[in-house]
């Protein structure tokens, strides 16, 4: 489905939910309103964040949570940027909502580096795209840099919470030669993806990358959590909050769905030859 789809999708759900807020309030008197506030990183016209939280509506109206009837969602969209999460987490507490749900996401740091070795077998030193301000960040790059020398590659960590950094960094680090590059999983780095990708084209650099999205926009490789189906789980827990139960004592879960997917065009412009057993491996192949 093209991310025109989508947005216009996501759009046509919203719309539909406030045009009946005013008759379902007349027709719910009786009933409370809960409110929602939702803090995502991505840009309001991300095709991707999107998509993420039509999956969590649905998950809500699966669960009995109408937005209109008995529920309304506060949506507050970041730039990637920490000082802007912060801002827009400090509003949604003021108008204390029921639930807040943060959107993150997690990264599985040592298999991406083992998959860019995979599939780009000469690469010998890698920059790892990582977000320092986040509690991830360090342990992640921790991870990696541990697995490096039994992969026989030498790691260099890049921040990703500026722009103008990631391309000073990335034009210093590909002077030398059998360069690769792992993403792994943080909102900047979601926010800041188009210039990643661009920068790992034009460099020629073989880069592997946390989640799907990434390859739909050109990226070489991913592996991570599939997130609509997360933000549709979401809900549950969302659900059980609203019926009473405490935070704290909802069990955490890990992710349950892995993809890995492989843009092959990004492949043969990159001059690699993706293996087979990759390719019997990958959930999604773009030709």
């Amino acid at each position: 489905m093209s991310a025109n789809m989508k947005r216009r999708e996501f759009i046509a759900l919203l719309s539909g939910a406030a045009a009946a807020w005013p008759l379902a309030a007349r027709a719910q008197q009786g009933e409370r309103m809960r409110r929602i506030g939702v803090l995502t990183p991505f840009a309001a016209n991300d095709a991707e964040g999107q998509a993420r939280l039509t999956a969590f509506a649905q998950g809500l109206h699966h669960w009995g949570w109408i937005v209109g009837q008995n529920i309304r969602i506060e949506y507050r969209w970041g730039d990637g940027k920490a000082d802007t999460m912060r801002k827009y987490a400090t509003e949604l507490v003021a108008l204390a909502p029921d639930v807040i749900l943060a959107s993150s996401s997690a990264a599985v740091a040592p298999l991406l580096e083992e998959l860019l070795k995979e599939v780009a077998p000469r690469v010998t030193q890698v920059a790892v795209l990582r977000e320092s301000g986040i509690a991830a960040g360090p342990g992640q790059f921790g991870a990696i840099q541990a697995l490096a020398p039994s992969l026989g590659v030498e790691v260099r960590a890049v921040d990703v919470r500026d722009a103008g950094d990631i391309e000073r960094a990335l034009t210093a680090f590909v002077q030398g030669s059998d360069g690769g590059m792992i993403v792994v999983g943080s909102p900047a780095a979601t926010i800041q993806r188009g210039l990643i990708i661009a920068l790992a084209a034009r460099h020629k650099l073989p880069a592997v990358y946390p989640f799907r999205t990434f390859v739909a926009d050109g990226g070489l490789i991913s592996y991570g959590p599939g997130f609509n189906d997360q933000f549709r789980r979401a809900a549950g827990y969302v659900d059980r909050i609203l019926k009473g139960e405490k935070p704290a004592d909802l069990p955490v879960q890990a992710s349950t769905k892995y993809e890995l997917a492989i843009n092959l065009k990004t492949a043969k412009a990159l001059g690699l030859t993706v293996p087979d057993s990759l390719l019997t491996r990958a959930d999604e192949v773009i030709e």
